[in-house]
C-alpha cells in the first residue's frame, strides 16, 4: 500500500505544481482562435510529459545538475541554479509585459481588425508560442522533478503520477483557460502570480527556499477573495 499512497501525494502534488503551468500557456495562447489554442494548449501541455519522463529516465544526469559549476563569493550556482535564474528573469519579463498590456489595453492599438494576419506571420507567431511554452515547459519540469524525486524513490511510480497529473490537466486545460479569459480580474491575479512564480524561482537560484505552500496558498485564497467579490457585486441592486 506504501506505493498507492506515494502514488497519490506525487500525482495531487504534479497537479498543483502543473497549475502554474496552465495558466501561463492560457494567457499565451488566449488571442489564438478556440481551435488554435487548444490545439497548441495541448501540445504545450504533451511537451511538458515528456520533458518530466525524459528527465526522471536521466536521474543521474538530472542529480549531477545540482553539483557546482563555480564559486562567486558566497555563491555556487549549479546549472539547476542557473537554469532556475533564467526561467525566472524569463516568467518576470515576459509576465510584466502581459499585465502591462491588460492594464493599458496596448493589445487593441494600431490593430486593424478587417485586415486578416497572413499565414507567414501567423506560422511565425505560432512557432514563437511554442518556443516560450517550451522553455517554460523545462524550467517548470526541473522543479517538478527534483521534488518528486525528493518523495518517492520508485521512478514507476513517479511516471504513473506525471502521466494522471498529465491527463488531469489536459482535460482542465480547455475549461481554466476560458474561465481565466472571461474574467479580466482573474487574469491580473493570474499574471501576478506567474510573477511570484519568476520571483520565486529567482531566489531560489541563489540557494533560498521558499516552501511553495505559502505561494498556492495565496493564489487560493486571493482567488477566493476575488470570486467572492464578484458574487457579492452581481447581488447588489442595480443603482
Amino acid at each position: 500500500m506504501e506505493w498507492l499512497v506515494s502514488l497519490l501525494t506525487l500525482t495531487i502534488l504534479e497537479i498543483v505544481l502543473g497549475i502554474d503551468n496552465i495558466i501561463f500557456i492560457s494567457i499565451l495562447t488566449e488571442k489564438l482562435p478556440a481551435v488554435e489554442r487548444r490545439k497548441i494548449q495541448r501540445l504545450g501541455l504533451l511537451l511538458a510529459l515528456g520533458f518530466r519522463i525524459i528527465l526522471l529516465l536521466s536521474i543521474s544526469w538530472l542529480l549531477g545538475l545540482t553539483e557546482a559549476l563555480f564559486t562567486l563569493g558566497p555563491w555556487s550556482p549549479s546549472t539547476k541554479d542557473l537554469v532556475l535564474l533564467g526561467g525566472g528573469l524569463f516568467l518576470l519579463a515576459k509576465t510584466t509585459s502581459e499585465l502591462h498590456s491588460k492594464v493599458n489595453h496596448l493589445e487593441h492599438r494600431g490593430e486593424h481588425p478587417d485586415e486578416a494576419p497572413s499565414k507567414k506571420k501567423s506560422a511565425k507567431a505560432g512557432t514563437w508560442l511554442i518556443a516560450q511554452i517550451v522553455l517554460i515547459d523545462m524550467v517548470f519540469s526541473f522543479d517538478s522533478i527534483l521534488t518528486a524525486i525528493g518523495l518517492s524513490d520508485q521512478i514507476q511510480v513517479m511516471i504513473a503520477a506525471i502521466i494522471i497529473s498529465m491527463g488531469v490537466m489536459l482535460a482542465l486545460a480547455d475549461q481554466i483557460g476560458q474561465f481565466i479569459q472571461k474574467q479580466p480580474s482573474l487574469q491580473i491575479l493570474a499574471l501576478s502570480f506567474l510573477m511570484l512564480i519568476g520571483f520565486m524561482l529567482l531566489v531560489e537560484g541563489f540557494h533560498f527556499e521558499v516552501p511553495k505552500g505559502y505561494l498556492y496558498f495565496a493564489l487560493a485564497f486571493s482567488t477566493t477573495v476575488e470570486l467572492l467579490r464578484q458574487r457579492f457585486e452581481r447581488k447588489q441592486p442595480n443603482s
